[in-house]
């Protein structure tokens, strides 16, 4: 029985129990009697927050209809007879309404609050902004670092049990390695001024230096950190040198010195051998306890300037980043340089000449934080329904309609390293695919696209990485971001030829031809010259491994170029080494000969003529194109021989014999035989005569000959990549 108050009326408290158990009974029963418009009308209204008139007549239309079926008449008049003598009258809907009221003003308020809050953001000067990227190699502490500017800021709260916060994608958490630079807006009090730091986290690995080079052209300053225990490696060495050359401001940062083994003393001896800092230069910092962050930030405002922005111009922009939104298309990463932008704005971009529509602007922090507006010297995002890779051009520049400025400087574009194959698991998911990769290019503009076709797989594209570990992450993202399953051929290089002859020279339309396909590969009869991409490659390796390390270089045709030692231990040196004996495994062996130790980053150091030959790989005498390549005269015979060793172990034993061969020309150069699974035929003989098991072991061997000549082989989608792994 519910309890009365003074007045005989059922108290609120009393009301809204009967009301939230009696709805829930409704919407349950109506949902497994079907009674859909029930169901819909009861679910749209909040449990509490209830107008009467509404409920009594979902009450009125479920009694109704509980009434039709006999079986469930007596349970609705037992749940409904409380609801009933409470809620029919005008008293409690008077309680109730005062609760409504209070929740709407509470959600004005909020929205007021908020509005204050991005009216603050817009507010902020351009002295007060800085805009600054922490580069470093890998494992350095990159992201660990951004986690505490994150928390001390406000942006995240500590202990939140997040770690590595800006690492978003799902294959950096897997690899423990950041892929992709990513931005967020921080906000920073210092002697009662207000700061706003914009900070980008850049990958550490050689493969995605193009991420980096794209991030700094929205900075002023950079943060260069450094592991205490490891020193400087070879990608510190890289980094310092592209900031250098931007006339970037440098901090320099030593991380993790808490650890047993840091050595601050002797990194910071290095720092000033190799790049020139002063001993006050240097910060140290322990990224994982927050020791010491605090005067990076103080670093940050002090000796960073703020952009060289301007608000009263007309509004210009640098796209520097997108990713693709489902709902939204293109969402698009900007650094204003000058204007101010908002929702509601035309905007050209000058690349492809289309106008926009602004549909919502706002600052990372790091989550999207929308704002009324952008203004000059913010990094934020903006959408405005881009919807095709291609118009979402990095490094172009945004501007008002019918106010044209002058291009921004963009920045240079990444070369591919590393071309392969990308072919859809069956020819039915082509579009899926090509969806796909579309979708996912614009947010890796480093990658080329090119369409291609094979005898064997069908329809497909012809894809430029920067290096393996860049083709190997696309691979992953493809399948775990936009669960498209591709097959990706054996990598390759960009190799160059030069042919004589004038009916040659027409048909390939130049005397010199690009050559990223080895199925593509001229005929040696019509080439004076084969020409092979180099690199200028930079190690750093304590002097106890210096013989392994010299050999492996040797091993890869490489060149000394240069030798420096950095303190008494430690010692850099330059190879010239061609590109198709670092861009697979290279950096693996490296690391296994020095233990860890060693650290290797390169840079493009253009082509110089070579002897190549074209590497055929046949599978009983069919040549597969796709595992075909493109190897040095010296090194065919030992290419053949681990390959087909490779492909003996890879492709599972069938029905029929399989000959693996390895060709140059006409030319076998190695071979591998996977013998065929065989049924023991002769199992039911007992003696007897021996003519008996010879005649069946030859009709055995004339169905293997049989059925050679009509069996397709199967091979596994690994070997295309694990061919080539030594």
């Amino acid at each position: 029985m519910a309890r009365r108050n003074d007045f005989g009326v059922a108290s609120r408290t009393t009301c809204e129990n009967y009301l939230q158990v009696s709805l829930s009974f409704i919407v349950s029963a109506a949902a497994i009697c079907r009674c859909v418009p029930c169901v819909q009308s009861c679910s749209a209204v909040p449990l509490i927050t209830i107008d009467y008139h509404s409920q009594k007549t979902q009450f009125l239309c479920t009694v109704s209809y509980y009434k039709i079926r006999s079986q469930m008449f007596s349970v609705s008049k037992i749940v409904f007879y409380p609801f009933i003598k409470n809620f029919c009258c005008l008293d409690n809907i008077l309680q109730i309404y005062p609760r409504i009221k209070r929740k709407t003003t509470s959600s004005s308020g909020t929205n007021i609050r908020k509005d204050e809050k991005q009216q603050k953001h817009e507010d902020i000067p351009v002295e007060n902004i800085r805009n600054f990227s922490i580069v470093a190699h890998v494992d350095h502490g990159k992201s660990t670092l951004a986690d505490r500017l994150l928390e001390m800021t406000g942006a995240i709260t500590k202990n939140s049990g997040t770690s590595q916060v800006l690492d978003k994608l799902q294959v950096e958490r897997e690899r423990g390695i950041t892929v992709k630079a990513q931005t967020a807006s921080l906000k920073y009090t210092l002697n009662s001024r207000e700061y706003l730091l914009n900070l980008i986290d850049t990958p550490g690995h050689v493969d995605f230096s193009s991420e980096v080079s794209r991030s700094l052209a929205a900075c002023q300053g950079v943060i260069l950190l450094v592991d205490a225990n490891q020193g400087v490696q070879a990608q510190t060495v890289a980094n310092f040198y592209i900031a250098f050359g931007k006339d970037l401001v440098i901090i320099p940062v030593l991380n993790k010195i808490d650890l047993k083994n840091a050595d601050p003393v002797a990194v910071s001896g290095q720092l000033r051998t190799l790049f020139g800092f002063s001993e006050n230069d240097i910060l140290k910092v322990s990224a994982k306890l927050g020791t010491g962050v605090e005067d990076v930030l103080k670093a940050i405002v002090n000796r960073l300037p703020p952009p060289p922005v301007n608000r009263d111009a007309p509004f210009r922009a640098l796209l520097f980043d997108s990713w693709y939104d489902r709902y939204r298309g293109a969402v698009i990463l900007v650094y204003v340089t000058d204007g101010t932008v908002q929702v509601g704005d035309e905007i050209v971009t000058m690349h492809s000449g289309k106008n926009y529509e602004i549909k919502s602007v706002g600052l990372l922090r790091p989550y999207e934080e929308p704002t009324y507006k952008l203004s000059a010297g913010q990094v934020g995002y903006l959408t405005c329904n881009m919807r095709s890779t291609k118009e979402a051009c990095i490094g172009d520049t945004l501007h008002h309609r019918n106010q044209p400025v002058s291009v921004l400087p963009g920045f240079k574009s990444a070369n591919p390293m590393v071309f392969a194959g990308v072919y859809p698991m069956d020819q039915s998911q082509h579009v899926t695919l090509r969806s796909a990769i579309e979708k996912l290019i614009l947010n890796d503009s480093a990658v080329t696209v090119s369409t291609d076709s094979s005898p064997a797989l069908g329809q497909g594209w012809r894809l430029g990485f920067l290096g393996l570990l860049h083709m190997e992450v696309f691979s992953q993202r493809l399948e775990q971001e936009y669960d498209a399953q591709a097959i990706i051929t054996a990598p390759s290089v960009t190799y160059k030829a030069r042919i004589f002859g004038e009916k040659n020279v027409k048909h390939y339309g130049g005397s010199e031809i690009t050559i990223t396909n080895p199925a593509y590969f001229p005929d040696p009869c019509i080439v004076t010259e084969f020409l092979e991409p180099m690199v200028m490659g930079t190690i750093i390796t304590p002097d106890t491994y210096l013989g392994s390390v010299l050999s492996l270089c040797m091993e890869r045709r490489g060149t000394q170029q240069s030798s420096t030692n950095i303190d008494n231990h430690l010692v850099m040196m330059k190879f010239l080494l061609p590109l198709n004996e670092i861009v697979v495994d290279f950096h693996d062996h490296l690391k296994s000969i020095s233990s860890g130790y060693a650290s290797f980053d390169y840079e493009e150091c253009g082509f110089v003529p070579s002897k190549l030959v074209k590497l055929n790989i046949l599978l009983n005498g069919i040549i597969v194109e796709e595992l075909s390549m493109v190897v040095h005269a010296s090194k065919a015979s030992s290419a053949g021989r681990k390959i087909c060793l490779k492909l003996k172990d890879i492709i599972p034993r069938q029905l029929v014999e399989i000959a693996i061969q390895a060709a140059v020309g006409g030319k076998i150069v190695a071979r591998e035989t996977l013998k065929a699974y065989r049924k023991d035929v002769t199992a039911k003989l007992y003696g007897g005569d021996v003519t008996r098991r010879k005649k069946l072991l030859d009709r055995q061997a004339e169905g293997k000959k049989k059925m050679k000549l009509v069996a397709n082989i199967k091979l596994p989608r690994e070997a295309f990549i694990d061919v080539l792994k030594r």
